[in-house]
């Protein structure tokens, strides 16, 4: 650029007839879609944090067996109700590595509890890839190999044992592979079922859409717990916990498609009238190639956004059911099953930890609230 004595500025460089007058004065502005939505959503800090969080969770569910020191039924019939311990590097001003002090149980009958006494005069180094209890490595490969272990005459119970002397920290990694993906199970379900009611009726419109509108406020006026409780009490009981677990799956998918279904007819009713949507039909295109092609990719943002605010509901759905002991079942593993383990007030009160499993099942609904949050903002790239 060139200023000129007024103060005006022009440009010097000299004139191509190769140069492009067609493209945009902002190129950033003309990146594809995700592009525009990636940066977007990098600003929602919150989210970005929620996402990397469950990404890492996910992650994990194949490989919890590695990870957790023992088996989620296993039993140490000498350490119930064993407190937390602490993993240790420094012993009397030495570096000696991750290491446990050994503790000895001893039933207090004036009190009726258990206590522990912890003998830190001797330190005991974690043995790491070791040897343990048999599990599956992706649901497929048996290995006994484990992360870290107890050492000898010691034990590991990071979160503390519960009244059967069972590790929390390893229960709450198993269960997290049943409460993590019943939410998934579900939303699939709940989604195939409300987007493909939800189209029909608003793209065909007339009695298809009346009987249908019919059906979703039938199902929408019965009360969602007692409907839940009395679906999952018709399970057979003698069900294995898998049969149990996907029925339980299934069922909170059913329930929840009605409010899916009816976003997407709302949607739909606007949408076929736009001209794009008249010209596909002129042209002999058919319903399911014009809702497939035409309609869904322009709800996609919206679709995207409910799937990540519904999962949450969806595991605090069998959490609930499990919790009232009408979800899934022992030996079944998952983070409701180990809250109906801790109904005894009396005995979080003396022993906490057993309330620990509720502090995943927190963070994890806050962080699917705070990601459908980020992913809700950033669908939109040009606003804001």
């Amino acid at each position: 650029m060139k200023q000129l004595p007024d103060g005006r500025y022009i440009d010097d460089a000299p004139w191509s007839d190769d140069a492009d007058l067609s493209a945009p004065e902002r190129s950033d502005m003309d990146a594809p879609n995700w592009v525009l939505v990636w940066r977007k959503f990098k600003r929602h800090r919150l989210g970005l944090i929620s996402g990397i969080f469950l990404l890492i969770c996910y992650l994990i569910l194949p490989v919890a067996g590695f990870i957790a020191p023992y088996t989620p039924n296993e039993r140490s019939a000498d350490y119930l109700y064993a407190p937390p311990q602490s993993i240790n590097l420094w012993h009397e001003g030495e570096f000696i590595g991750p290491y446990v002090y050994a503790t000895t149980a001893t039933a207090d009958l004036v009190n009726y509890r258990w206590t522990y006494t912890t003998d830190e005069t001797r330190p005991m180094p974690l043995e790491f890839f070791c040897e343990g209890s048999t599990y599956k490595l992706f649901g497929l490969i048996r290995s006994d190999t484990h992360l870290f272990c107890a050492p000898e005459g010691a034990t590991v119970f990071l979160w503390g044992s519960d009244r059967l002397g069972r590790d929390v920290f390893s229960r709450i990694l198993y269960g997290a592979q049943l409460s993590l993906t019943v939410g998934l199970i579900g939303i699939t379900v709940s989604f195939t079922l409300g987007i493909f009611f939800g189209s029909i009726a608003g793209y065909f419109g007339g009695r298809t859409d009346w009987i249908i509108n019919r059906v979703i406020e039938i199902l929408r006026s019965l009360p969602e717990l007692p409907l839940w409780l009395a679906l999952s009490a018709a399970v057979p009981s003698n069900w294995g916990p898998v049969a149990v677990f996907f029925i339980i799956s299934i069922i909170l998918g059913i329930l929840d498609w009605p409010g899916l279904a009816r976003a997407v007819r709302s949607k739909f009713l606007s949408l076929r009238e736009e001209e794009y949507v008249r010209a596909a039909e002129m042209m002999g295109a058919k319903p399911g190639r014009v809702i497939r092609r035409h309609l869904l990719p322009n709800f996609m943002s919206h679709l995207i956004a409910s799937a990540t605010l519904s999962i949450p509901a969806m595991i605090l759905g069998e959490t609930a059911l499990s919790f009232l002991g009408l979800g899934l079942r022992a030996p079944a593993v998952s983070w409701g099953v180990m809250l109906n383990d801790a109904q005894n007030l009396a005995s979080i009160e003396i022993y906490p930890w057993t309330a620990i499993p509720m502090l995943p099942i927190i963070f994890v609904v806050l962080a699917f609230n705070f990601l459908g949050d980020g992913l809700r903002a950033s669908l939109d790239p040009y606003k804001g």
